[in-house]
C-alpha cells in the first residue's frame, strides 16, 4: 500500500509541475517562423543561382563542342582550292553554324584559313579559326 501511495504522490507531483509550465509565447513563435522563412528564402535563392550557372555552363559546353566538331568535319572534308565555304554539321535546335574560307596571305595556295561562327537565336556566341591544308 505504501508503494502505491508513493507512486500516486510522484504522479501528482509531476502533474503539478506540468501545470506550472507556460509553453511558447507569441513572440517566440514569430521569431521561429521568421528564422525558418529566412532560411527557406536563402536556400531558394541559392538554388536559383546554381541552376542559372549550370544552364550557362551547359550552353558553353555545347557551343565549344559544336565548334570543334565543325572544324574537324571541315578538315576531314575533301580540299577544294576554290571553296568559299564548306558543308556544316547538323546543329541542335536554336543554334546555327556558318563556315567561311579565306586564303592565307603570304602562304601558298594549298592552305586555307577556316572560320566557324556559332550563333544561338541569331546572336553570335563563338568564333573559332583554324587552317586546312591540301594533303593530296
Amino acid at each position: 500500500m505504501l508503494k502505491r501511495l508513493g507512486m500516486m504522490y510522484r504522479i501528482k507531483k509531476k502533474l503539478k509541475a506540468l501545470r506550472c509550465e507556460k509553453g511558447i509565447g507569441l513572440v517566440e513563435s514569430l521569431a521561429a517562423v521568421a528564422l525558418l522563412g529566412t532560411a527557406v528564402l536563402t536556400l531558394t535563392g541559392a538554388l536559383a543561382t546554381g541552376s542559372l550557372g549550370v544552364s550557362e555552363n551547359d550552353e558553353e559546353v555545347v557551343v565549344q563542342s559544336l565548334a570543334r566538331t565543325q572544324l574537324e568535319y571541315t578538315k576531314s572534308y575533301a580540299y577544294d582550292p576554290g571553296a568559299s565555304t564548306y558543308p556544316t554539321v547538323a546543329a541542335p535546335p536554336g543554334y546555327a553554324i556558318s563556315v567561311g574560307v579565306s586564303a592565307v596571305p603570304g602562304a601558298n595556295s594549298n592552305i586555307q584559313k577556316i572560320t566557324a561562327n556559332i550563333s544561338r537565336d541569331g546572336n553570335l556566341i563563338l568564333t573559332i579559326r583554324d587552317y586546312k591544308g591540301n594533303r593530296s
